[in-house]
């Protein structure tokens, strides 16, 4: 039996150096790892390749329209000007608040919808303008937004990580882990906010934030944010913006809630049954995503809009797909009764998955990766650590998101994006951008230890 384990090491470690040293496509990396895997535990070659197929075709139906609807989503909101003006609006809004707080909220509410990568560069521009206008540092915003964006995207779907953890893991209740997952991501962004500030405070950077030009005296904060978030003439209103946002979260979460407190609402019940499926709830927001008015600008029409976002989902979904073909595999293995045999297995709960998702975001880069990747080896041995329940589930996904946060560093996109755009060298966003996801991964574990203790406690 220990055979088994080391054949899924072995995987495990194909998996990083696919991706780091050979520099190979994720979606060929997980497919050589299923067969790959399923060859060495003897899985006879007829059955292996219809059994990676099903996985794939599984997988890709029960998350493909959700991946599909949130990618149009981001791109409507990126090309309708949406974007920027919720993050323009809340400017306005939290004026008041320290500017890292503000920026951080920008983070939180854009990420959901739009990938961390795309919304970092889309709002690089708005931060480097408040930094010189507000005379904070912009290595204390780029490090607020970048932690801003960082734990939505891991934790809150319709981002492509979570989605497909819930998927892998079975869970029905999609719902749920939006309400849970919203709440745990706020804490960390509030997390990355307080750091910002700490570097904000300490005028860390102060002075390449700064422009050699700019010899006026500062604006007072709340005089310079105000000037500074003119509404961009024809783009949308905040509340037309966030719709596509805030619609499908409220139908969900309302479904969720329904659901759990079994609630008997006659007709309304039904209607709301129907409204807050995922899938439906995502159309809703595609639709009124769709509503928002393109610049003439941009020379967008909306069929290339729909095209667009079709091409950027495609790489995602496959990934995706293959990710569940390789847990179709691992789900083959004779896990369960080989750890049902170890005890004491269940006082690691939710630290095992944390653990195993930040060890392969450490080593190979990609959070969507280590959160595939994990899922597909814990689903099997989600009862030998006494996880089973749906509200388990939630917990074990939220675990996989924080340690997939543990650490951003050279071998992973997002920071070679937020050190290239935020105009940081290397070794500053070491000290600092992967500082500060280290920081918000081991706190993120520490809340949702609590928070699943304190579930527990009242179910």
């Amino acid at each position: 039996m220990i055979w088994t384990l080391i054949f899924l090491t072995l995987t495990v470690l194909w998996i990083i150096l696919g991706t780091t040293k050979f520099k190979l496509h994720p979606f060929f990396v997980l497919l050589w790892a299923a067969i790959g895997l399923g060859l060495l535990a003897q899985i006879p070659a007829n059955d292996l390749i219809p059994l990676i197929a099903k996985g794939f075709g599984k997988t890709f139906e029960s998350i493909g329209l959700l991946i599909v609807f949130g990618t149009l989503i981001g791109v409507y909101l990126e090309q309708s000007g949406a974007t920027q003006s919720i993050a323009r609006s809340l400017l306005k809004m939290l004026s008041r608040l320290p500017v890292p707080y503000a920026v951080s909220a920008i983070g939180y509410i854009v990420a959901i919808p739009v990938f961390c990568d795309s919304a970092f560069v889309i709002l690089s521009a708005l931060n480097k303008t408040l930094a010189q206008e507000s005379k904070t540092p912009r290595l204390a915003l780029t490090i607020a937004l970048s932690t801003g964006l960082f734990a939505p995207h891991v934790l809150v779907p319709p981002t492509p990580g979570p989605l497909a953890a819930a998927a892998q893991l079975e869970l029905e209740n999609l719902g749920l882990l939006i309400v849970f997952g919203g709440l745990v991501a706020l804490i960390l962004v509030i997390i990355g906010a307080l750091y910002a500030q700490y570097l904000a405070k300490s005028k860390i950077g102060l002075e390449e934030s700064i422009s050699a030009e700019q010899n006026h005296d500062a604006m007072p904060l709340e005089q310079s944010v105000s000037s500074d978030v003119t509404q961009a003439e024809g783009s949308p209103g905040l509340l037309h913006a966030l719709s596509p946002i805030l619609v499908p979260i409220v139908l969900m979460a309302l479904g969720s809630i329904i659901n759990f407190a079994s609630l008997e609402l006659g007709a309304f019940e039904k209607i709301i049954t129907v409204l807050s499926s995922p899938v439906a709830a995502l159309l809703i927001g595609v639709l009124l995503a769709m509503s928002l008015k393109i610049p003439k600008s941009g020379n967008q029409s909306r069929d290339k809009l729909i095209e667009q976002g079709l091409k950027i989902a495609a790489p995602i979904l496959l990934i995706t797909a293959m990710g569940g073909a390789l847990g179709s595999v691992i789900k083959e293995l004779p896990l369960t009764e080989y750890l049902s045999a170890i005890d004491g297995l269940e006082y690691f709960g939710l630290i095992l998955p944390f653990g195993i998702a930040a060890l392969l975001k450490t080593a190979q880069g990609s959070s969507t990766v280590a959160i595939i990747t994990t899922a597909s080896i814990i689903f099997p041995i989600l009862s030998q650590l006494g996880l089973s329940s749906e509200l388990d589930k939630v917990w074990v996904i939220i675990a996989i998101g924080t340690g997939s946060m543990t650490v951003s560093h050279a071998n992973d996109s997002y920071f070679w994006i937020v050190s290239q755009m935020g105009e940081i060298d290397v070794k500053t966003a070491y000290r600092h951008h992967t500082f500060a996801t280290l920081i918000q991964g081991l706190t993120g574990l520490l809340v949702v230890l609590l928070l699943w203790w304190m579930t527990a406690a009242l179910t």
